[in-house]
């Protein structure tokens, strides 16, 4: 007869073997960008190939694989925006590290041009993340920092082109409407969530190959798809947290990831960001001692593609040849002239 203790540790073992397939498959069947949070570390996501349709640019597959421009270019230097061609091999970087932020409400890290939504669940339901290319205010434009809420949502809202913006094009002799109705021609596309920053939104657009980019005025833009699935799900007075981390770090299975975003010397807080980075590698250290190789850290900020790249160990130092330990060399047969020369 099994013993009870032992009776109830394979029964509970069978329950959570034939679960894992169910899981697996719910997470499947989740849409693009939505990831169970993991139990532990703070990666998502992994990188894959698709290959490209006829006439298919660069750009519709980005969008179909819920990814923006820069991603894509960096992702495939060596492909065509344009004219790929059918049967294009195209990488989609779909591996990333969490923000180092709370988990909670909207997250927007204005230097991975990327929004992260971690939903409310109810009891029984997965904790997850939503994370959705964007794109953000160009130079002189820039997306605000900081902690803020949504307040409203507006479906199908008029645009009211800014005062600086009907001055720009009064100049040109081109002055715009007072009010741009709904439509094709409305560039916050379908809809918009407000934020309780006077005249920021999160909101779609009628010009998605924009996505990705720094092309606004300060507005954060998603895909049209991509703002739709959430305006409903996203409730006023949602916490949004506004940041700009060019460089994130996660540690699994005892060793350090990176992902890099911005050339160090691009950064406006360029410095601060690397002594951050090495903060929290040397926390790590002290609390399981893992050496990594700084100098290949270095290269990801002067050549930073966006990739998660595993950090390798710190290279042994060069032992030189001492007179203690001449004794291995004379039983070797090499000579002493040979050993002075080597450390000369």
């Amino acid at each position: 007869m099994i013993p009870q203790s032992r009776f109830s540790s394979l029964l509970l073992g069978a329950m959570l073997w034939f679960s894992l397939p169910a899981l697996a498959e719910e997470h499947a069947d989740w849409p693009k960008g939505h990831y169970p949070l993991p139990e532990s570390g703070d990666i998502i996501g992994e990188v894959y190939t698709v290959e490209t349709r006829e006439e298919e640019t660069l750009l519709d597959v980005a969008r179909e694989h819920n990814v923006g421009y820069e991603e894509i270019r960096l992702a495939n230097p060596e492909v065509s925006i344009w004219v790929p061609g059918e049967g294009t091999e195209v990488v989609i970087p779909a591996r990333r590290i969490l923000p180092p932020v709370a988990r909670e409400g909207i997250v927007i890290n204005i230097a991975e041009l990327r929004l992260y939504y971690y939903p409310e669940v109810g009891e029984g339901e997965t904790p997850r993340v939503e994370t959705y290319p964007i794109g953000i205010g160009r130079d002189g434009y820039d997306t605000p920092l900081g902690v803020t809420k949504t307040t409203m949502r507006l479906n199908d809202p008029a645009w009211y082109p800014p005062r600086s913006m009907r001055e720009e094009a009064a100049e040109r002799g081109d002055p715009p409407p007072a009010v741009v109705p709904p439509g094709p021609d409305n560039p916050l596309g379908s809809h918009a969530i407000l934020l309780d920053i006077p005249g920021y939104l999160i909101h779609g657009t009628n010009q998605p190959d924009g996505i990705g980019m720094r092309a606004s005025r300060g507005c954060i833009r998603m895909y049209p798809e991509d703002i739709a699935s959430v305006f409903d799900r996203v409730p006023d007075g949602t916490k949004v947290n506004i940041i700009e981390q060019p460089i994130k770090v996660a540690w699994e299975d005892g060793k350090a990831h990176v992902q890099v975003y911005q050339a160090l010397e691009d950064q406006e807080h360029g410095m601060q960001a690397y002594l951050e980075t090495l903060a929290i590698l040397e926390r790590h250290d002290q609390e399981a001692p893992v050496s990594v190789d700084y100098e290949q850290l270095r290269g990801l900020l002067e050549d930073p593609d966006g990739r998660v790249v595993v950090l390798a160990p710190a290279p042994e130092p060069e032992v030189l040849v001492e007179e203690k330990d001449r004794g291995l060399y004379d039983d070797l047969g090499i000579r002493d002239d040979f050993l002075d020369a080597l450390e000369t």
